[in-house]
């Protein structure tokens, strides 16, 4: 013959009377952004803390379609001579990343000669850091240091002037020495 089963009385559910045994309610609250892409007073569209970024955070990695430098160079020669205005990041030799496809807001970090941020490549990835603490409302920037040669177009490197109105702004996104120059230093 089978016993009855008995029947245990049901747990409590009761809170707790005393406040240490009393668990919160959790609730996952998104995250607030770090950034937001607005009007710039450098150039067109800018991206600024919408809260505070300390130095040392990895703020948004670069994104876009990973292409050849031949495959970036033929893809915009049909641009105007007097449009150097890109969304291409040159990670290494081979890569470039063309964030006017498949790009994120990163690409509307701009130019600064005083830098709030810095690019850094790990494995082929291009990410934007902060190199000092940021406060909510400021505008992210990183010196370009766009490379160019000293035989190029002086014309043509007119396009790539600076307008970041920083005291110390040297007037150019370039890098402060041509490419030829530091190839000639390093032999």
């Amino acid at each position: 013959m089978k016993s009855a089963k008995s029947k245990k009385p049901a747990k409590s559910k009761q809170t707790p009377h005393h406040a240490h045994m009393r668990r919160a309610k959790t609730t996952k609250k998104a995250a607030e952004p770090m950034f937001e892409v607005r009007r710039s007073k450098i150039h067109g569209r800018g991206v600024y803390a919408t809260r505070r970024i300390r130095k040392g955070t990895r703020i948004v990695e670069y994104v876009g379609e990973r292409i050849s430098h031949e495959v970036a160079d033929a893809r915009y020669e049909l641009k105007a001579d007097d449009d150097g205005h890109t969304f291409l990041f040159v990670v290494n030799d081979d890569i470039c990343i063309d964030a006017g496809v498949g790009g994120n807001a990163a690409r509307f970090i701009n130019h600064t000669c005083h830098p709030n941020c810095e690019t850094t490549i790990e494995n082929d990835r291009a990410f934007i850091d902060a190199i000092r603490t940021n406060q909510p409302g400021d505008e992210l920037g990183y010196d370009y240091q766009l490379t160019w040669e000293s035989t190029d177009d002086p014309e043509e490197l007119k396009l790539y002037e600076c307008r970041c109105g920083a005291p110390q702004c040297r007037g150019t996104m370039r890098d402060v020495t041509p490419l030829d120059k530091k190839k000639g230093k390093k032999r």
